[in-house]
């Protein structure tokens, strides 16, 4: 028999506050991307067409006073983002229930602006702006973490332009380097990272075209109220909801036209990979046995009480690897069917927001590396010394290859560079027993030679070079 039992409720479980995205927890960026912020966007965008049709004479001001009242109420009260989430369901997006209950809250404070909510719009005119909102906010403040992130690592790359560590490539010691160059190549990737960031912020368009993207409702709406036919009229109201907005006008609605979402992605994914080149380093440089680098303020072991681990630059390798997925998702809905996509434009919201929080996150978490990072040029010191000369032979070789030919030179220091090797010899030693290559160069000559520090190209000027760029 059919069970009578009346199904249960499921129960009610907090809110997404982050526990498994550490990297954004507590951001300022994951503040202004939660559920309510998207809410309060969703509400923004709806006041922002009414007070649109107001300026072009479509509504009258009360109508504009009403919804904005209606939108603006700091607690959000009287609507229910659960009961909102669960009516989403049915007609595929939250805006639909929205706009019901904005509708209601303006009727009962004015039955007769109640008729201009949402009027002449579709719901992903609504959606669309209401995250160019978003990310517009969430954007800024990520700028201004990068602007930190940027001056702390100009102070380290002025502060440490002459101080000399080994360069490594395939992670192997290759040819001297400075930590000051280090530095100023991760500010330059800031830099890019920044430029990208706010080139996009500056493009984020408003979304407003109607059913199909002919604004044809509103064209509607207009001749019903009296006013005589305008083949301009959708134009002007873009231009108006764009002002009101805050965004940029578009040239076109871009319903199916998903450019400005996916140049967003590709904004943040270079982002999360120019700090995350950061985090590499820095996790390479601080591990026990280099110890070049260390975070300020390490993070603690569950196990291990000895343990300072490298947690900020741990968060940012982290969304590193993320956030390029989640771009991929974004620019998959540029294959976006007809003048509205089914799937396409829903598969963008949960992605879109991730990758703005994580990396709002990981700019933060760069801001707090670099603004403490400590540098140890003793370990650099030390480490240049492991080899025993063998890092500076390019030094070497240009050396003898001017007297002895090129070619000769690169097969003696090989052997001698060997012999050292095999024999745990330091590498005077090994080219003194080279006899093709004793007695060529004077003591005091094969000092200056073999000095890391006296091998360093242009690094410092290369570092002078970078800081002059400004952000």
């Amino acid at each position: 028999m059919p069970s009578t039992e009346t199904p249960q409720e499921p129960p009610q479980l907090p809110d997404d506050v982050g526990l498994l995205s550490p990297a954004a927890a507590g951001s300022a960026v994951a503040a202004v991307t939660g559920d309510a912020a998207v809410l309060q966007a969703m509400l923004t965008a709806e006041a922002a067409l009414v007070r649109a049709q107001v300026e072009l004479g479509l509504a009258p001001g009360s109508a504009a006073d009403a919804v904005t009242a209606a939108a603006t109420r700091h607690d959000l009260g009287g609507f229910d983002l659960r009961s909102l989430a669960r009516r989403a369901r049915s007609g595929g997006n939250p805006v639909i229930p929205l706009v019901a209950d904005l509708t209601a809250a303006v009727a009962a404070a004015d039955p007769d602006a109640a008729a201009y909510v949402h009027r002449g719009a579709t719901s992903q005119d609504i959606m669309d702006t209401a995250l160019m909102l978003v990310a517009a906010t969430a954007l800024d403040l990520t700028l201004a973490d990068l602007d930190r992130t940027a001056t702390a690592l100009a102070r380290l790359a002025t502060e440490h332009r002459d101080t000399v560590m080994p360069g490594r490539t395939l992670t192997q010691h290759a040819v001297p380097t400075t930590f000051g160059l280090k530095a100023a190549g991760w500010r330059s990737l800031v830099l890019d990272a920044r430029a990208r960031l706010a080139a996009t912020r500056a493009a984020l368009p408003a979304q407003l075209g109607g059913a199909a993207g002919t604004l044809a409702a509103f064209h509607a709406y207009a001749e019903a109220d009296g006013a005589a036919p305008d083949p301009e009229l959708g134009l002007r109201l873009l231009a108006a909801y764009a002002r009101q907005t805050g965004l940029a006008e578009p040239a076109l609605p871009w319903h199916a036209l998903r450019t400005p979402v996916a140049d967003l992605g590709a904004a943040l994914a270079f982002s999360s990979g120019a700090l995350g080149k950061i985090a590499a380093d820095v996790l390479t440089l601080s591990r026990t046995e280099i110890g070049e680098l260390g975070e300020g303020s390490g993070g603690g072991s569950s196990a291990m009480p000895h343990k300072a681990n490298p947690v900020r630059a741990t968060l940012i390798a982290a969304t590193a690897r993320q956030v390029p997925a989640l771009a991929c998702v974004l620019f998959g809905s540029l294959v976006a069917e007809d003048e509205r996509p089914a799937g396409a434009w829903h598969a963008e919201w949960q992605p879109l927001r991730e990758a703005l929080r994580l990396v709002g996150g990981a700019a933060r978490d760069a801001a707090e590396l670099t603004e403490g990072l400590r540098v140890h040029p003793h370990r650099m010191r030390t480490n240049l010394d492991q080899t025993d000369g063998l890092i500076v032979t390019e030094h070497l070789a240009a050396a003898f290859g001017a007297l002895i030919g090129r070619g000769q030179a690169k097969k003696a220091l090989s052997r001698a560079s060997v012999r050292a090797l095999e024999q745990g010899r330091g590498l005077d030693q090994a080219l003194a027993a080279q006899p093709e290559l004793a007695g060529l160069l004077t003591e005091h000559r094969m000092r200056e030679l073999t000095d890391p520090a006296r091998y360093l190209g242009s690094s410092g000027a290369l570092v002078d070079r970078a800081l002059r760029e400004a952000p």
